[in-house]
């Protein structure tokens, strides 16, 4: 395999790309051609392909963008007056093992090693400035207490369905996307391939936590084309496994509510003549003139916890989701009018977290992104960990947007703290309990922004001048905005108790 630079083109000693001119009936899946996006001709894989009414539609990807960016496109959008990059035949490989490779891999707990690191880690996490987050690729053996640790995702909130389907109480949430016949051959493929089996998966994670990873979640193709959510019109970033005839539909209708979802909007509209939730179905802990927090158990509301797990996976590449919800508490922040209070966003974390994780999945909502939520968000999360009078941490590795959240917020705070006027000298064990953040987290984050010297065999944290003049543009933003905080005194909360069985898996 050659070096591909920053284009995605081969350097050094790159492969051999075979071009020629192709026609609608001999484009396959795997084929680079150019296509009509945004008023110009871009490189994009077909991924898949099927038949419409109105003729053949191929879901592409575009190279070198997101792959939230992929999308269905018309025949007429694909240039074919241009040639076309035809896919490599697939190579024996001696290192991996298949059902039609001979030789078998001498050690096939690497190769179960490999797959987990190819689909678990998140490209963010592989800079250089994160080298000790970089080793949550390692992955975890099936049980025991390696599966504790960093290597589990902090956006992969809920197993994703293998095989078998479990009986689930609503009929209105279908979590389980495999058919049979899928499910049979992905048994069949983990005996020679070394992946995990549904039993060993199910083991991580009563064993290790709440997080794991299916490998056939990951780089599903986009199945829904748009929503209307309240007076949204919303376009999905990624697959969810809704129900298959909603695939179909070119509007899929979601109450912003109860997060009842419809395929006919007059089946939505007859929905909302009825539906009187005005609210998330939990208690309401926090209010201020902006928003209100609502805390929404998972094992209670597991109807609309699992609907918006739904949701959620729309948005969010890596997480893999199952129907059980019962381990986890779900905080939902709202923006309140006259007709009720709109789900902006909202994070996860489970009741009894043995790692210590106070968040497992944190998002919002794409049409109220870059309005300062996600950080309201975060801030919350610690502030529930000050009243437990513990240090929290996110369940890592994190998604692409929640580390950059993440980065963000620990930055602004530790800056902040360490701006105040008597804070001369100052520990990062004293930083991190002042903040709940971990030390590790504290130490990464002064490392990152290059605040730690060491002297006379010390470590000392040292404001530099580049930190301070940033923090200035920052607070005058704030002010010319005005940026919204979390007033702790409003937060009316204390730590719940929960009986054993409420904090484990319902199987």
């Amino acid at each position: 395999m050659g070096v591909r630079d920053s284009h995605g083109e081969a350097t050094g000693t790159p492969d051999p790309v075979e071009k020629g001119f192709a026609t609608l009936n001999t484009i396959r899946i795997g084929v680079k051609a150019m296509v009509q996006k945004d008023g110009e001709l871009r490189k994009a894989e077909i991924l898949s392909i099927k038949q419409r009414k109105d003729g053949p539609a191929f879901y592409v990807h575009y190279v070198d963008f997101n792959k939230r960016l992929d999308e269905w496109v018309p025949a007429s959008r694909i240039d074919l007056t241009q040639e076309v990059e035809w896919p490599q035949p697939e190579k024996p490989e001696k290192k991996k093992t298949g059902p039609g490779n001979k030789a078998p891999s001498k050690n096939p707990q690497k190769r179960a090693r490999a797959d987990s690191r190819d689909v678990s880690v998140t490209p963010d996490l592989l800079s250089g400035k994160n080298a000790n987050i970089a080793k949550a690729q390692r992955p975890s053996k099936a049980g025991g207490k390696e599966n504790r640790g960093d290597e589990t995702p902090a956006n992969l909130s809920f197993l994703g369905s293998a095989d078998g389907t479990p009986k689930v109480e609503s009929e209105d949430v279908d979590m389980v996307d495999a058919s049979a016949s899928e499910a049979k051959g992905a048994k069949e493929e983990d005996k020679t391939t070394g992946m995990m089996s549904r039993e060993e998966e199910l083991e991580r994670l009563r064993t290790g936590g709440s997080m794991t990873q299916n490998p056939t979640e990951i780089h599903r193709v986009r199945n829904l084309n748009r929503l209307q959510m309240g007076k949204f019109e919303v376009e999905p970033w990624y697959f969810s496994p809704y129900p298959a005839s909603f695939s179909d539909v070119d509007m899929v209708y979601i109450d912003e509510f109860c997060l009842s979802y419809f395929d006919n909007q007059r089946a939505f509209e007859r929905h909302r003549a009825k539906c009187t939730l005005v609210h998330p179905p939990g208690n309401e802990i926090y209010r201020d003139d902006y928003i209100s927090f609502f805390e929404v158990d998972g094992r209670r509301q597991r109807t609309w916890c699992r609907n918006l797990c739904l949701l959620s996976k729309l948005f969010l590449d890596h997480k893999t989701l199952y129907y059980d919800v019962d381990p986890f508490l779900f905080y939902c922040m709202c923006s309140r009018d006259e007709t009720g209070c709109h789900l902006v966003g909202y994070f996860s974390k489970e009741k009894d977290s043995a790692e210590g994780y106070n968040l497992a999945c944190i998002l919002t909502l794409p049409q109220y992104q870059r309005r300062g939520y996600g950080r309201l968000l975060i801030s919350f999360s610690y502030e529930l960990s000050k009243r437990e009078g513990k240090l929290g941490s996110p369940e890592k590795p994190l998604s692409d947007l929640g580390l950059l959240g993440y980065r963000q917020y620990w930055r602004e705070t530790l800056v902040e703290l360490l701006m105040e006027p008597g804070r001369e000298s100052i520990s990062e064990n004293e930083l991190a309990i002042l903040t709940s953040m971990t030390e590790k987290d504290v130490h990464e984050t002064l490392v990152v922004l290059n605040m730690l010297r060491y002297h006379k065999g010390n470590w000392v944290i040292v404001l530099t001048d580049a930190v301070v003049e940033e923090q200035k543009k920052r607070l005058e933003k704030e002010k010319v905005k005005g940026a919204r905080k979390i007033d702790p005194a409003r937060l009316q909360w204390k730590p719940p108790v929960f009986t054993a069985s409420s904090r484990t898996w319902n199987w």
